[in-house]
C-alpha cells in the first residue's frame, strides 16, 4: 500500500464486514462456524486457510501480527499472551533435548531464569558472553549449538550489541539468530535487515505504550515460524483477541509516540550527565555511550530508556526512589507515564549479586523509562529526587 511506516501501521486492517465499519471491530469469539462437513474437514486439514478456533488464529490477532510482520520485514509471525510466553514458546518449539544455546549475558531476568533453571530440565544448556566480549562468541559455539540469542538495547543496562557482526557469525555457523527487539520497537530498529532469523517483542511495553494489556509476538522466517505456530497451536499460549485489538490500535500511534519518547529521553540523559551525584549515564544516542557508533548504525532513534548510576550505592538509590513525586515507581516500561525502576530489587531481584554485577546491574543502578509528560516536569522530579 505504502512505503511509509506510519501509513501501513494505520491502514493495514482486516477486511470490512457487511456493516462497513471504519475501525476494526472486536471478534470476541472462541470458535468459528463452517458451511458443511467438507469445509470443516478441509479447514482442519489446512487445505483451506481460515479461522477455526481463537487459540489458533482470530481476525484481531491476525491483524496485529500482520502489522508487526510488515514493520519488521518478516515473512510470518504469531502473537502470544505475554512477552515471556513468546520467548519460551520460540525456544521450546525450536530446541530438542541435548541442544545448546549461545546468548549474551545481559538478558531480562526471566529469560535468564529460563536459560538456567528450566531449559536444563530438558538437557538444554546455555553459554553466555558479555556485551564487551563479542569476539569470544565463536569460541562458545559447540557442535550441538542451535540458537544465538541477544537483546539490544539490553535490559536494564541499555548496552548495544552489533547486529550485523553477530548476524554474520550466526550465518557462518548455520545458527538460528534470534533478537529481542523490545526496547527498540520495529520503528527504531529492524534486526532482520542485519541477519536475524526471528525477532521477539514484549508488546506489553512500547507497542502498547499505555500500560494496559499484556502481549508478546515472534516474527521472522516462515519455516521457523511454522514450527513455532504448531507448538503454540497445541500448547495454548495465544494472545487474546481483546488484547490484540488494543495492541493493533496502539501500533497506529507507535511512530509518533516513539519519536516523542526518544526526544524526551535524550534530554533527560543530557540532564543527568550534568549532575554531580550521578556516576554514569547510559543512553544509546549519548556520544558518551560505549557503543554509540553501533547504535547510530542500526537504530533510527535512541529509544526511551535511560540507565544511570547514583553515587552512594544502594542507600542513595533507595533515597532517590523515596523522593520521587510525579514519576511512577513500577517494574514496567514503555508507558506514556515516566517510570523509575531499581532493577537489583525488582526486575532482576531474583538474580544473585554476582549475576547482576556480571551484566552491569550495580546496587545504585536506576532505569528510567521516559514517558510523554512535558520533559521539564520529568527533569524537575528527577532533579529534586537526586538532590533531596
Amino acid at each position: 500500500m505504502s512505503k511509509y511506516f506510519e501509513t501501513e501501521a494505520i491502514r493495514n486492517q482486516t477486511d470490512r464486514s457487511q456493516f462497513k465499519e471504519h475501525s476494526t471491530p472486536l471478534y470476541l469469539t472462541s470458535s468459528f462456524v463452517f458451511d458443511d462437513a467438507e469445509e470443516m474437514r478441509a479447514s482442519f486439514a489446512e487445505e483451506k486457510h481460515r479461522n477455526l478456533y481463537s487459540r489458533f488464529t482470530n481476525p484481531n490477532t491476525t491483524e496485529f501480527t500482520d502489522k508487526i510482520v510488515q514493520m519488521e520485514g518478516a515473512e510470518a509471525g504469531y502473537a502470544f499472551a505475554t512477552g515471556m510466553s513468546a520467548i519460551f514458546s520460540t525456544f521450546a518449539a525450536l530446541l530438542n533435548a541435548g541442544d545448546h544455546v549461545v546468548s549474551c549475558r545481559s538478558v531480562f531476568g526471566s529469560t535468564h531464569s529460563m536459560f538456567t533453571k528450566f531449559l536444563p530440565k530438558w538437557n538444554i544448556e546455555t553459554s553466555y558472553f558479555k556485551v564487551d566480549e563479542v569476539d569470544m562468541v565463536e569460541s562458545l559455539i559447540q557442535p550441538n549449538t542451535k540458537i544465538l540469542y541477544i537483546e539490544t538495547p539490553t535490559n536494564p543496562a541499555v548496552d548495544i550489541l552489533d547486529l550485523e557482526l553477530i548476524g554474520k557469525i550466526a550465518k557462518k555457523h548455520n545458527l538460528i539468530f534470534i533478537v529481542d527487539n523490545c526496547f527498540a520497537t520495529p520503528y527504531v530498529q529492524q534486526p532482520i535487515q542485519f541477519g536475524a532469523d526471528l525477532v521477539i517483542h514484549s508488546a506489553t511495553k512500547l507497542i502498547d505504550g499505555q500500560g494496559r494489556v499484556l502481549g508478546g509476538v515472534t516474527v521472522g522466517n516462515k519455516e521457523l515460524m511454522r514450527e513455532i505456530y504448531l507448538f503454540a497451536r497445541n500448547t495454548g499460549p495465544a494472545m487474546s483477541p481483546f488484547n490484540a485489538w488494543v495492541l493493533s490500535k496502539s501500533l497506529e500511534t507507535l511512530a509518533i509516540r516513539v519519536e516523542k519518547h526518544a526526544e524526551n529521553a535524550l534530554k533527560v540523559a543530557e540532564f543527568l550527565e550534568t549532575q554531580n551525584n550521578v556516576e554514569l549515564v547510559k543512553y544509546p544516542f549519548l556520544k558518551s555511550h560505549p557503543q554509540y557508533e553501533i547504535a547510530k548504525k542500526q537504530m533510527g532513534l535512541g529509544g526511551n530508556v535511560v540507565a544511570f548510576e547514583i553515587k552512594g550505592g544502594i542507600e542513595a538509590g533507595r533515597k532517590f526512589l523515596d523522593r520521587i513525586k510525579m514519576c511512577s515507581l513500577s517494574a514496567n516500561l514503555g508507558d506514556t507515564r515516566t517510570i523509575v525502576t531499581h532493577p537489583s530489587s525488582t526486575t532482576h531481584g531474583r538474580l544473585s549479586e554476582e549475576d547482576r554485577l556480571e551484566v552491569g546491574i550495580t546496587k545504585g543502578l536506576v532505569r528510567v523509562s521516559v514517558g510523554l509528560e512535558n520533559v521539564a516536569d520529568i527533569i524537575t522530579d528527577l532533579e529534586q529526587a537526586l538532590n533531596g
